[in-house]
């Protein structure tokens, strides 16, 4: 079993940035990519970004240019780094991991508020 715990959400202005953090615990080593996804109220949840443990990275065509995914040294941690914000960046954000074998796990979420 892997076990995601995010951290980094919060209030930031527009043109603002944020970190979020992802740390993976567990079976680590069955995990094949991990990645960000997010969902705004009223909205189905959308892919962010995603990274592969070959160091692939993949974005939505909203963030390309502004956010960044990175895996940590230790390769069971995932960062996103989110530069000039925009008002509709505002969602709940979710680390997501998914395994060799097909599973899929996802954190708990945490809550990016934009202001304009």
């Amino acid at each position: 079993q892997v076990q995601l715990v995010e951290s980094g959400g919060g209030l930031v202005q527009a043109g603002g940035s944020l970190r979020l953090s992802c740390v993976a615990s567990g079976s680590i080593f069955s995990i094949a990519a991990m990645g960000w996804y997010r969902q705004a109220p009223g909205n189905e949840r959308e892919l962010v970004a995603t990274i592969t443990s070959g160091g692939s990275t993949n974005y939505a065509d909203s963030v390309k240019g502004r956010f960044t995914i990175a895996r940590g040294n230790a390769k069971n941690t995932v960062y996103l780094q989110m530069n000039s914000l925009k008002p509709e960046d505002t969602a709940v954000y979710y680390c997501n991991a998914g395994g060799i074998n097909g599973y899929t796990r996802w954190g708990q979420g945490t809550q990016v508020t934009v202001s304009s």
